[in-house]
């Protein structure tokens, strides 16, 4: 698809057709960036979406539990000489 790069203010926009936008469920926030001669856009990452629902599943399953045990037993050096 063929598109022109337009002035907008003292920058330049390209507008991109509904079309696309759907197909590549692009939304409002996007990272650009240029790699070689290519501008390549890319939507927001969002690196904690999701991570309610799937601490929720594993409270469900079980599966939430600390993997070194039980750590209410101190040493001795914990309860004598630990510092906060």
């Amino acid at each position: 698809m063929k598109t022109r790069i337009v002035r907008v203010g003292n920058s330049r926009g390209v507008r991109i057709p509904k079309l696309l936008l759907q197909q590549t469920g692009l939304s409002d926030e996007v990272t650009i960036e240029a790699e070689g001669n290519h501008l390549v856009i890319r939507p927001v990452s969002r690196p904690r979406e999701g991570w309610d629902d799937a601490f929720r599943k594993m409270a469900l399953a079980g599966d939430d539990r600390l993997l070194d045990g039980d750590l209410a037993s101190t040493s001795r050096w914990d309860e004598s000489e630990w510092q906060w």
